[in-house]
C-alpha cells in the first residue's frame, strides 16, 4: 500500500509529496523533486510507535 507524505526538497525547498511503500518497515531509494528535478536521497523508516520517520538529502551528502 502507497501511502503520502510530505517532505521539502533539500535543493528548492519546495514542499513536495511522495508516497511511501506502507508495507516496507525501512526502505532508502532516490526520487526526482518534482518541482526542480534534481535527485533526492530518501531514507524511510518505521519508529517504535508505528509513524513514519523519513530522513531527506541530497545526492551528495554522506
Amino acid at each position: 500500500m502507497l501511502e503520502p507524505f510530505l517532505i521539502h526538497c533539500p535543493y528548492c525547498g519546495e514542499p513536495i509529496e511522495i508516497l511511501i511503500d506502507g508495507s516496507v518497515d525501512s526502505q532508502r531509494y532516490i526520487e526526482d523533486c518534482q518541482v526542480c528535478c534534481r535527485p533526492i536521497d530518501l531514507a524511510v523508516e518505521v519508529d517504535a510507535d508505528g509513524a513514519w520517520q523519513v530522513n531527506v538529502g541530497t545526492e551528495n551528502d554522506g
